[in-house]
C-alpha cells in the first residue's frame, strides 16, 4: 500500500459501520475480510441476532442482509427494521443466490436499495457498498440542512412575530401615554376578545370569520382599538370630569381617526412597493383597522362612526365592542365608580340584540366566569379610568 493510499483511507473515527447478516460463516468471513480495510464490520449469523445489533448503539450505517436464513429470513428482518423509527433509514443491500426477478422485486418493495448476488464479486461488493453509503451521507446531510432550515424559519417567524407584537404594544401604548388613566385596559380587553373568539370559533355564524389564522389576528390586533385617541385634544382626552355633548362628539372621532390611520399606513406602503394585494402581511393590519374603526358600532345601527347594523359590522369589531363596554363598566372613571360585576353583567345582557350581536352576548354568558377572573386578576392598582 502506497503512502497516498494510506492518506485516502478513512480515519477510525470517520469509518462507517457495516452489519453483515448471513448464517453461513464462510460468507461472513469473506465479506468481513473484503470490507474491514475501509469500514468497521459487525456480523450476525441470524435474523434475530441482527435485530439485537440494530437495536444497540452505535447503529450500523448499512446492512448487508442475506435473504435465505432459517427461522427468520431477510424479508422478515427488513420488514421489522423498517417498522422502527430508529432503524428505518438504514440502507439495506440484500445478498442472495436467488436471481429471479420476482424475488428482487419483493425485496425492493420491502425497502432494500440494492441486490448483490452470490458468488460475490469483490469489486461489485465494494462499489455498491460505497455507492449506498455515499447516498446515505448525502441524504443525512440534506436532512440535517432541512432540519436546520426548518429551525431557522421557525426562529425567524417567531422573531418577526415578537417584533410585530412589540410594535403593536408600542403603538397601543402611545394612546396610553396620553391617557394615563387607561391602566390595564389594553391587556384586559385583549383577554376578553380572546375568550369570546375561542368560544365562537366553531359557531356557524363565526367559524369562517375566525378561520385560517384570523382568530389569532383579531386577538393580536385588539390592543390597537383605541389608537385613534392620539388624535383627540388633551383638553378633551384628559378632562377630569364628564364630557359635554360637544366634547363627546369630538371624542367619538377617535374610532375613525384610528381606523383611517392604519388604513392609510397600509396604502402608503403598498403604493411605495407598487403592489395592490392586501393579504398576507397586511391582513393583520386590515383587521386592526376594522377593529379601531368599527368597535363602537351597535347591532341595532345606532353606533358610530358609520352606523353599521347587524352582520354589516365586522366580527372583530363585534367582539371588541362587548369587551370594551364590559371593561368600561367594571372599572372606575374620574366621573363614576365602577359598577359591580353583577350590574355590569346585567347591562351587557340587556344590550343583547340592541348594542351587541345576540350570539356574542350568548358567548359572553357561557364564559362569564372567565371574564370575571380576568377582571379580578388584572384589576388596576388605582382604579381610575376615562372612556
Amino acid at each position: 500500500m502506497t503512502e497516498q493510499d494510506l492518506h485516502t483511507l478513512p480515519s477510525e473515527f470517520d469509518r462507517k459501520t457495516i452489519l453483515i447478516v448471513d448464517d453461513a460463516p464462510e460468507n461472513l468471513m469473506l465479506l468481513g475480510e473484503l470490507l474491514q480495510a475501509e469500514y468497521r464490520v459487525r456480523a450476525a449469523n441470524s435474523g434475530a441476532r441482527a435485530l439485537q445489533v440494530l437495536a444497540s448503539d452505535p447503529r450500523p450505517d448499512l446492512v448487508l442482509l442475506d435473504v435465505m436464513m432459517p427461522e427468520m429470513d431477510g424479508y422478515e428482518v427488513i420488514r421489522r427494521l423498517k417498522q422502527q423509527e430508529q432503524t428505518r433509514d438504514i440502507p439495506v443491500i440484500f445478498i442472495t443466490a436467488m436471481t429471479a426477478a420476482a424475488d428482487e422485486e419483493r425485496g425492493l418493495a420491502l425497502g432494500a436499495l440494492d441486490y448483490i448476488t452470490k458468488p460475490f464479486s469483490p469489486a461489485i461488493v465494494q462499489a455498491r457498498v460505497r455507492a449506498q453509503l455515499e447516498l446515505k451521507t448525502a441524504r443525512d446531510r440534506l436532512a440535517d440542512q432541512n432540519q436546520w432550515l426548518e429551525h431557522e424559519v421557525e426562529r425567524r417567524v417567531a422573531e418577526n412575530q415578537r417584533i410585530r407584537d412589540l410594535s403593536v404594544k408600542a403603538l397601543a401604548c402611545l394612546a396610553e401615554v396620553r391617557d394615563k388613566e387607561t391602566g390595564l385596559h389594553i391587556a384586559r380587553t385583549q383577554s376578553y376578545v380572546e375568550i369570546l373568539a375561542f368560544e365562537l370559533r366553531h359557531h356557524p355564524r363565526f367559524a369562517a370569520a375566525l378561520a385560517d389564522g384570523r382568530l389569532e389576528e383579531i386577538i393580536r390586533a385588539a390592543p390597537l382599538h383605541d389608537i385613534g385617541k392620539i388624535g383627540i385634544p388633551d383638553a378633551i382626552l384628559l378632562k377630569p370630569a364628564s364630557l359635554t355633548d360637544e366634547e363627546f362628539e369630538v371624542m367619538k372621532t377617535h374610532s375613525a381617526i384610528g381606523g383611517a390611520a392604519i388604513k392609510s399606513a397600509i396604502e402608503q406602503v403598498l403604493l411605495a412597493a407598487g403592489e395592490e394585494d392586501t393579504d398576507g402581511a397586511f391582513s393583520f393590519l386590515n383587521v386592526a383597522s376594522e377593529i379601531a374603526y368599527y368597535h363602537h358600532e351597535k347591532w341595532d345601527g345606532t353606533g358610530y362612526p358609520v352606523g353599521l347594523e347587524g352582520d354589516a359590522i365586522p366580527v372583530s369589531a363585534r367582539l371588541m365592542a362587548l369587551a370594551d363596554v364590559f371593561d368600561a363598566l367594571s372599572c372606575s372613571r374620574v366621573y363614576k365608580k365602577p359598577y359591580s360585576l353583577d350590574e355590569t353583567v346585567r347591562i351587557i345582557l340587556e344590550g343583547r340584540g340592541t348594542h351587541f350581536d345576540p350570539d356574542v352576548v350568548d358567548a359572553f354568558t357561557a364564559c362569564r366566569e372567565q371574564f370575571i377572573a380576568v377582571a379580578k386578576d388584572m384589576a388596576d392598582n388605582e382604579a381610575r379610568w376615562i372612556e
